[in-house]
């Protein structure tokens, strides 16, 4: 590779306007892009949404070489190289899901040094037939997408990665190195610099929050009675709904089938042909919503997702981000929504156990599944909360989440907490919450009999409430960190230090009331026919629309009202490319809609 140095921000700049037709990079890729750019391996925690993968194509077309990218999805791999494509960079990608001759044209390209970018699985670096095509080749950078796959400890930890620091240390010249990945813990960004072997890497932490995307727990509500009226409040909408198993997919899909709504479903009980003509009817718009496991996702490029509906609780915070933020990712304003049940935790709970054998690593899993009902239970900020997890600073109201736009009405909880508090105490931080909520209400249950718990100075303080409202009153002094639960699959609760201030009468506690909040969308006219447009080239050249322009792009159009191809390729999103190929129809639309 020539001297870094040569390569210059302006010259990144140009490619930028030239293939991608934005005029500037975001203010999380700048640092990344001079990274790269001066040839330092460079690590990229950036939330999705956030413009990543920008940030290693650009300098993939000017370094001289090629770049290896590293993705861990088919379908992932082929929806970037398909906008990449149709952005005018020469790119290509190797997989299994190539016909032999296919694959034998796609050698032959890279061979001839017809491509910039080539995108490949990590499995297909032990193949010998692959090995012997690159170490012939000048390969400028190895760019890895989906980087926390690396880590064991991780939330997607897949063995496959773990070939690719060998494959790196046998090329005949070692390449620039970067790795990419929207949900990493500090601990898995570490595993990640020792994994991959980087060079004293820059290491680029952008902040976790989506200002653009609104979050809202709901609890105790009829899930599929709110599911079905919410996706008809937003009807026209696209939306991804999650839920924990193929037999909750199954149920939810019927029941939204029976009201008349359009829904697909995703799982991997479907057939290979049901699954990718599902996959392909939401990409192309022709399915406003679908119902799916956290099968459905990964490999999905689809920028105006307008919501994330979680039907169910995820296992962790990691896999709930990254799925949440499958939602605005134009940056336009998308809304995630998580229905919380008590029966979720013990399905969770199911599912750890019968997929993980390692006694170490189900105690991280359930320590991080224990992490994830905290969430369901804070009073507090839904956007700091999930923004501290990753180690990030966040202000204590975002304005823009479920309990920040709740009216925030603060009670004094400290009676409440010291009774429950008071309970655990006596109780010797031995038993679970269903146990000391069960004291608390002053149950004639056997076993809080036969333990003498009856016996107590604290049993039957609460006992006009419901165990359930004891309960969610307990989850919430753990979600605030006043209680604990430890000890793995069978948990107790424990007092954690802040809550003996409280017990002695030096500290007060405050939580908020969270009244119900429905929402509405908006509709503009003119957005709508740009969209009608958009659908109908996507229907002509057989491409998902938003690889035409995306929602935010079109939302540009309607602000800026452009006449001219001058004004219209001022709208960001609209490359040269891109102008030339639809400019004239995009703009006799907007003239009819003037």
């Amino acid at each position: 590779m020539q001297n870094p140095d040569s390569f210059s921000l302006d010259q990144a700049a140009a490619l930028l306007k030239k293939y991608f037709g934005y005029d500037a990079f975001r203010p999380a890729q700048l640092p990344v892009v001079r990274s790269l750019l001066a040839g330092r391996d460079t690590v990229a925690i950036m939330p999705t949404g956030a413009g990543k993968s920008i940030c290693f194509q650009v300098p993939a077309l000017l370094f001289p070489g090629i770049t290896l990218v590293i993705s861990p999805l088919i379908s992932l791999m082929k929806d970037q190289v398909d906008a990449l494509r149709d952005a005018g960079v020469r790119a290509t990608y190797i997989n299994s899901s190539l016909s032999s001759a296919a694959a034998r044209e796609r050698y032959a390209g890279i061979a001839a040094s017809a491509y910039d970018l080539i995108y490949v699985a990590p499995e297909r670096l032990d193949a010998d037939g692959f090995r012997s095509l690159v170490s012939g080749l000048a390969i400028s950078m190895v760019a890895v997408d989906e980087a926390h796959c690396l880590s064991e400890w991780g939330h997607d930890f897949r063995p496959s990665y773990q070939a690719i620091a060998p494959f790196i240390a046998a090329l005949p010249r070692r390449p620039l190195v970067a790795a990419f990945t929207a949900t990493a813990t500090p601990e898995v960004r570490e595993d990640i610099v020792r994994l991959l072997a980087l060079d004293s890497p820059d290491v680029h932490v952008t902040g976790f929050d989506r200002p653009n995307l609104y979050f809202e727990v709901r609890r105790g509500v009829k899930k599929r009675d709110f599911a079905a009226r919410y996706v008809l409040a937003h009807k026209g909408e696209a939306g991804i709904i999650y839920a924990a198993t193929r037999k909750e997919v199954d149920k939810l899909y019927e029941h939204l089938t029976k009201k008349h709504i359009a829904a697909g479903r995703y799982h991997a009980g479907l057939s290979d042909e049901e699954r990718t003509r599902v996959q392909d009817d939401f990409l192309y718009d022709n399915l406003a919503v679908i119902v799916a496991t956290n099968a459905f996702g990964m490999g999905i490029d689809k920028s105006n997702v307008r919501y994330v509906l979680h039907y169910n609780m995820p296992k962790n915070i990691e896999s709930y981000y990254q799925e949440a933020g499958r939602a605005g990712r134009d940056g336009e304003p998308g809304e995630c929504l998580l229905l919380y049940s008590p029966q979720d935790v013990m399905t969770q709970r199911y599912l750890i156990d019968v997929s993980t054998e390692d006694a170490a690593r189900k105690r991280i899993e359930l320590a991080k599944l224990q992490r994830m009902v905290d969430y369901c239970h804070t009073p507090e900020c839904l956007r700091a909360f999930l923004i501290r997890y990753f180690g990030g600073e966040a202000a204590d109201r975002c304005d823009n989440c479920g309990n920040c736009q709740a009216g925030m009405r603060e009670v004094d909880v400290t009676v409440d907490a010291q009774k429950v508090f008071s309970c655990v105490y006596r109780m010797r931080e031995r038993y679970g919450v269903t146990l000391v909520a069960q004291v608390l209400k002053g149950s004639a249950d056997k076993r809080v009999k036969s333990l003498h718990l009856d016996e107590l100075s604290t049993y039957g303080l609460y006992p006009k409430k419901s165990i359930e409202e004891i309960k969610l009153m307990i989850q919430r002094f753990i979600a605030t960190d006043y209680l604990a639960l430890e000890g793995g699959e069978y948990p107790v609760v424990r007092l954690r230090p802040r809550a003996y201030d409280v017990l002695r009468g030096r500290a007060r506690v405050t939580q908020h009331i969270l009244p119900e909040k429905e929402a509405a969308p908006a509709s503009d006219g003119l957005f709508d026919q740009l969209r009608a447009l958009r659908k109908d080239i996507a229907r002509e050249e057989n491409i998902p629309p938003y690889l035409i322009f995306s929602d935010k792009t079109l939302r540009g159009m309607c602000e800026l009202r452009p006449k001219t191809e001058e004004e219209l390729a001022d709208v960001s999103g609209v490359g040269e490319k891109k102008l030339a190929k639809y400019g004239a129809r995009f703009l006799a639309c907007l003239r009819e809609n003037a």
